[in-house]
């Protein structure tokens, strides 16, 4: 059985992506420093495609008024149909971050430094202490109110019945 056309179109798009990715297209080529440390990018790469086609009769369906085909018609319908089709790739590349290897040390440093994630995690520590300060000085104002009631009621005389 021969080839349908859009096989050749989506084999042609998938090569062509194929030879675009590679190692190098996520871990970059490494860049060193006058000081010797090596500078290694780091991008996060998506790729998209799509392929589509069809086989158009170029001819119209037309029946006779009773129904039935003509002859004409018959014979079109025996030829093979032209085809049209097309395909369409993108890709998208965003740096992540960058490996510095250096001074007997590996440092991954992330390009989005202050994420939403990042400044929860380092704001949490500063909430959980001002809680507990708080906490702490609503307990001692508790404290701070029953030994003043305690030693009212201690130093006054009982109620004398009249």
């Amino acid at each position: 059985m021969s080839e349908h056309p859009i096989e050749g179109l989506m084999k042609t798009a998938m090569e062509s992506i194929r030879e675009m990715v590679d190692v190098n297209t996520i871990v970059g080529d490494a860049v060193q420093a006058p000081d010797g440390t090596v500078i290694i990018p780091i991008s996060r790469v998506s790729f998209g495609f799509a392929s589509g086609g069809g086989e158009y009769n170029q001819y119209r369906n037309n029946k006779d008024r009773d129904g039935s085909k003509s002859e004409e018609e018959d014979e079109y319908s025996q030829e093979k149909f032209p085809f049209a089709g097309g395909s369409g790739a993108g890709v998208s590349i965003n740096p992540v971050a960058f490996m510095v290897v250096g001074n007997g040390q590996m440092k991954l440093l992330p390009v989005n430094i202050n994420s939403s994630v990042d400044k929860i995690l380092d704001i949490i520590p500063e909430l959980l202490n001002k809680a507990n300060e708080a906490m702490k000085k609503r307990i001692q104002a508790k404290k701070n109110v029953n030994s003043v009631t305690t030693a009212t009621e201690e130093a006054a005389p009982e109620n004398v019945k009249q």
